[in-house]
């Protein structure tokens, strides 16, 4: 295989920018940016995110069973780079960002323009991201969407011409 073709078309996925949170118990909580998102399924709303194996979010989401998706507007550039790294509690704020815990008692970002609380329906343990299916409970949307809904999420490109994801 061509490797340098390999990575430029894996490459041409678009990707949108979210971020997973997941809890377990009082002050164990851990959220983490992802980009493998789709819908799968209207009824029962499904929804299919990667979350990379060896991370905290993971190990949460598996336990408890839930996990809430939280969409990212064109504005939340910064966002998405706080939540590259493991997610921390600290003074009743989640990386220093305020948020509310949703129905599921899980963590919605105060910034998110749009959220998605899930519960675990089936994992696919393949490769370093393990695929998690998630039946959607909740849907918060705390403002009207101007436009098209999926025009106003936050998407891999619009983080800069270096960052990339795939290949």
């Amino acid at each position: 295989m061509n490797l340098d073709a390999k990575k430029a078309t894996l490459r041409m996925i678009p990707y949108g920018i979210y971020v997973l949170t997941a809890k377990a118990g009082a002050g164990t909580v851990a959220a983490a940016t992802v980009n493998w998102v789709t819908q799968t399924a209207f009824t029962p709303p499904l929804v299919v995110v990667g979350v990379k194996a060896d991370s905290g979010a993971y190990a949460l989401l598996k336990s408890t069973g839930l996990f809430t998706l939280n969409m990212l507007g064109k504005d939340a550039k910064g966002l998405a780079f706080t939540f590259f790294k493991p997610a921390a509690l600290v003074d009743g704020k989640l990386s220093g960002q305020e948020f509310h815990d949703g129905a599921n008692g899980l963590p919605i970002l105060n910034a998110a323009i749009g959220a998605l609380e899930c519960k675990v329906k089936t994992i696919v343990e393949e490769g370093d991201h393990h695929i998690v299916v998630g039946e959607v409970t909740q849907a918060h949307l705390p403002n009207p969407i101007d436009g098209r809904p999926d025009a106003a999420i936050l998407e891999m490109k619009d983080l800069g011409e270096t960052v990339f994801y795939g290949g």
